[in-house]
């Protein structure tokens, strides 16, 4: 009788606590109840009941994209099992994805009580990759349900949308009430932020053996500068396209809206802080003086891999419009020194699939019209490993980057890491692999990408969530496999 399920021979694993300039160790990796049972050299091939060939490859722990939306534009239950599907085509085993009440998503008000049940019961049997929701308190009533939301469905992260005080999701707003289906006597303002910090703060404070975990995330542009660079942009007839997004939505916005949510969470006494999307030169100095101004609260700053990547000029047409923009190739440089210098946490794909009925306006040319978002997860992987080599960054800071440091911040006890007693969740990169990317290639349902001919220099070969197999081949493989994951203790 076989004593191990699975066995990966013949792989160099990528250990998030490396120094730099290791070089990955060539190893097995044994697998038993979806955990890994051993990390070590010529393991017996004789006792194993499965055995996959390594090939030699590099090896990282699953990829933890902090930072996706499942069902913003396509039904829940359709997105999350096609959407998924790309995530494990680029290494993601754990997906976190965004939810709220109003337009987009489920379409509905609310409380949370009875609208997160809905969204489990909508993702349930339908991924591919493991998965947790951040949840967006977007009215008073949110604001009390999260003691309930942390210890009845382990959900510890949450979300403020800065931006939407006079914004939509793409663009300006006529009514705030009707757009997020909140109270009309409420508003989704600053005064709303800092009661969900103290709600949130509150929450650490009577629940103790969720606080390390329990964290805000914020999407930092700030509404007003935006209405008015906005109307600025659309008098410039030079400006078009991407460029025109990004100087109607400008950098200083970002900057200036992390300086508002920093010292809210100075005074909200909130210390767990997460600036997300950070797409800008001004926006990551803005963090990184905000973190010596208030060395007391515990600032982690997220970029996507689409600004690290693509800038106004190299994205395939407007299909890159996104939330913040992307920028001149300038902020692209600023950003990847600033990962360089580890000064960045975490890096994400924002992952929001976007058919291109729905992305583009009558005017397929007119930037304004157009839908917010794209998908990405199938690239973030073998984008930073590749982009990343050429500038001198290490696997070992890679595997912290796409891994080990979001599963730590957001309560992954299990995830992160390729060492005995965490979860089986693996990807194998071939570094070596050059390829151009195709949109027609992707299992994502989105017809189109702004990384539409960009040549990449590394590739996914194989994902494992869990032990499962979930893609290989070029294929995913078998049923969704996928499990919501309560977070927390």
């Amino acid at each position: 009788m076989a004593t191990t399920e699975l066995l990966i021979t013949d792989v160099r694993v990528v250990r998030p606590d490396d120094p730099d300039n290791a070089t990955p160790e060539t190893t097995d990796i044994a697998v038993n109840d979806g955990t890994i049972a051993r990390v070590a050299s010529g393991l017996s091939r004789e006792d194993a009941a499965n055995v996959v060939d390594g090939r030699g490859l590099l090896a990282f722990p699953g990829v933890v994209d902090a930072h996706q939306h499942w069902g913003i534009y396509n039904e829940l239950p359709t997105d999350t099992r096609t959407e998924s599907r790309a995530s494990a085509q680029g290494g993601v085993t754990t997906a976190l994805t965004y939810m709220r009440t109003g337009q987009y998503y489920l379409n509905k008000g609310g409380p949370y009580r009875e609208f997160f049940p809905e969204v489990l019961s909508a993702a349930s049997g339908n991924a591919y990759v493991d998965y947790a929701f951040h949840l967006a308190p977007m009215m008073s009533q949110h604001i009390d349900e999260i003691p309930y939301l942390v210890e009845e469905h382990g959900v510890t992260s949450f979300k403020i949308f800065m931006f939407y005080g006079s914004h939509g999701l793409h663009g300006r707003s006529a009514s705030q009430s009707d757009f997020l289906m909140t109270p009309p006597d409420e508003r989704y303002d600053l005064a709303h932020f800092e009661f969900v910090m103290r709600g949130i703060q509150a929450a650490r404070e009577a629940l103790p053996d969720y606080a390390d975990h329990l964290s805000l995330s914020l999407h930092c542009e700030t509404a007003e500068i935006m209405t008015a660079y906005t109307r600025l942009v659309e008098q410039d007839p030079s400006l078009s396209g991407l460029r025109a997004y990004s100087r109607s939505r400008p950098p200083h916005s970002e900057g200036l809206a992390v300086t508002i949510a920093s010292y809210l969470a100075h005074e909200t006494g909130l210390r767990n802080i997460n600036l997300l999307h950070l797409s800008s030169e001004k926006a990551l100095d803005a963090a990184l003086r905000m973190a010596k101004t208030f060395p007391h609260v515990d600032f982690r700053r997220e970029i996507t891999v689409g600004h690290l990547l693509a800038d106004v000029d190299t994205a395939s047409g407007i299909g890159g419009k996104v939330n913040p923009p992307l920028r001149e190739r300038e902020d692209v440089e600023a950003l990847w020194r600033h990962v360089l210098a580890d000064e960045v946490d975490w890096v994400v794909s924002d992952h929001a699939c976007c058919k291109d009925e729905l992305k583009f306006g009558e005017d397929r040319d007119d930037v304004f019209v157009a839908k917010s978002g794209f998908g990405g997860a199938e690239y973030l992987l073998p984008g930073l490993v590749g982009e990343g080599a050429k500038r001198g960054l290490s696997p070992q800071r890679v595997a912290k980057l796409t891994s080990w440091n979001p599963a730590r911040r957001y309560g992954l006890v299990n995830k992160g890491a390729i060492a005995e007693g965490y979860d089986a969740d693996i990807a194998l990169v071939d570094p070596t692999a050059s390829w151009t990317v195709r949109a027609a290639d992707s299992e994502s349902t989105q017809e189109y990408t702004p990384f539409e001919g960009f040549d990449m220099t590394a590739k996914v070969t194989d994902t494992f969530v869990r032990g499962n197999h979930v893609f290989a081949d070029g294929k995913v493989q078998g049923d969704p496999q996928g499990r919501y994951l309560p977070r927390g203790r």
